[in-house]
């Protein structure tokens, strides 16, 4: 299995594309274009405002379909069996996901943000969603163990199913943040269930009458090339529609970027001390370190556009998270090469 994956990733490195390779770039252009729309073009901001159905957004609605299905076509329900072969840095993963993380960012929003709601809840999203995509770029890049990182990123995408509602829901409650829960409902159904269905209903589809080699080697990098160019249009209609209030309050993203950092920081720390504390060997451990220090930001942006509005600061507050996210995993990934050199972690 750990040959078949490394053979994989030796064409995806082979394919990396441009998005990949400067997608923080890209990000920061976006942002721009979009700024420079709701300046000069604001006409064309009202009227992508004005596509929605029952309040959500018809063109974020299907760049937010085409974001997430990618991540939901890398789910192996077979690789969830190999979890006992070696379970401690999968536990050591569900433990910061799910345990550290989320109430990690609602401490550092609450000292941070207070008085500000929508990007208080902005934090609580990105916080709560454990990542389901990128991380298999970046545990390549680290030449981490690729077996694991699919076994925990399929675990991942189980796991928000069942657990994302009931945390978003437990940690706005202890901020008395007033969420609506049908809202709340609509985006895991739209954003997640549904790119779950029509992944797993698609792979088997495709599998059986294309092959798996072209599932694997054509289809799958094709829509992650789709995927990325979707999440780039969000950010451009989602800074159209929202210029007026940056341009006026630049101080509000600079502000939302302090809990975002420091909570990298903090998160990659502790999980960099428990794979020491636990004597896990470097493939093992840069692979929990990524999974356990990422968050899934396409997720926090759906859930944001669904209950505050794709012109609402916390809307905007998730795309920060995605800013940051992906210089962060760069450099952890670096990091992560010097430590090995330095023996950090058990020889393989």
């Amino acid at each position: 299995m750990e040959i078949q994956i490394g053979k994989e990733l030796e064409k995806k490195k082979k394919n990396l594309g441009i998005f990949e390779k400067y997608l923080t770039l890209w990000v920061g252009i976006c942002i721009i274009i979009g700024i420079l729309f709701s300046q000069y073009l604001p006409d064309m901001s009202n009227f992508i405002d004005s596509m929605n159905i029952g309040g959500i957004s018809i063109p974020i609605g299907i760049c937010l379909f085409l974001m997430m299905y990618p991540a939901m076509l890398n789910l192996q329900f077979s690789e969830l069996k190999k979890i006992g072969k070696n379970p401690k840095p999968i536990i050591l993963t569900l433990i910061s996901n799910w345990l550290v993380a989320p109430f990690l960012g609602l401490a550092l929003a609450s000292i941070f943000l207070k008085g500000h709601e929508q990007l208080i809840f902005a934090i609580i999203l990105l916080s709560s969603s454990p990542c389901t995509a990128m991380v298999i770029v970046w545990g390549w890049l680290a030449k981490g163990n690729q077996e694991q990182n699919v076994v925990n990123t399929s675990l991942n995408t189980i796991t928000i199913i069942f657990l994302y509602i009931p945390m978003v829901s437990l940690l706005s409650g202890i901020q008395n943040i007033h969420i609506d829960w049908i809202l709340l409902i609509v985006s895991l159904i739209f954003f997640i269930g549904l790119p779950l269905f029509f992944g797993i209903i698609s792979k088997k589809v495709i599998i059986k009458s294309k092959g798996e080699d072209w599932f694997k080697d054509v289809y799958r990098p094709t829509i992650g090339k789709i995927s990325i160019l979707a999440l780039l249009t969000t950010l451009i209609i989602l800074f159209s529609l929202n210029g007026n209030v940056l341009v006026n309050n630049p101080d509000l993203m600079l502000l939302v970027s302090i809990p975002l950092i420091l909570g990298f920081i903090i998160i990659v720390g502790y999980n960099i001390l428990m794979t020491k504390l636990f004597k896990l060997k470097y493939r093992e451990a840069i692979t929990t370190i990524i999974i356990g220090s990422s968050s899934h930001f396409e997720i926090a942006i759906a859930t944001a556009t669904t209950i505050y509005g794709i012109g609402s600061i916390a809307a905007l507050g998730t795309t920060m998270g995605l800013f940051w996210e992906v210089p962060i995993m760069l450099s952890l990934v670096y990091f992560g090469r010097y430590l090995q050199k330095r023996r950090f972690w058990k020889s393989e």
